[in-house]
């Protein structure tokens, strides 16, 4: 229903939080300022990780909110900083919980046989994204 809303009620605070608190995708309806309050975004990625993808542009560089995004949805790696996707505690919880989030990780990570053997114990795919190194490596 927030899709709907007028912008007040779109920028209401208490509002928006109730709704992002129901369903974290509804936070693409939300005001600009609401996008990029913390509070706000924190709640809607705990609902839906995926919900990160319409954060403000700074609250995609945050880490607690990325790990708690990512830990409820991989995929949310996607709309992380570049930074984030080069901290290998991010992507090793976004790849924990989905492998697919390999996909976005920064290549140096592609590397890493921690990560790539938590993915490919999810799929064997998985080893089509790891680095040369890594796909030669006959324990993974």
């Amino acid at each position: 229903a927030l899709r709907y809303a007028s912008m007040a009620i779109r920028s209401d605070r208490e509002v928006v939080l109730a709704a992002v608190r129901q369903s974290g995708h509804v936070l693409q309806f939300a005001s600009e300022e609401l996008t990029a309050d913390r509070d706000v975004v924190m709640a809607a990625v705990q609902q839906e990780g995926r919900a990160l993808c319409f954060a403000a542009e700074a609250l995609r560089g945050d880490r607690e909110l990325v790990l708690v995004a990512v830990r409820s949805s991989g995929g949310a790696l996607a709309s992380a900083s570049q930074v984030l996707r080069e901290d290998r505690e991010v992507v090793a919880a976004a790849v924990e919980q989905d492998w697919c989030a390999l996909l976005h990780a920064a290549d140096t990570l592609k590397n890493d046989r921690g990560i790539i053997k938590a993915a490919v114990a999810q799929s064997g795919h998985a080893l089509g994204e790891s680095s040369a190194e890594c796909r030669a490596d006959h324990e993974l």
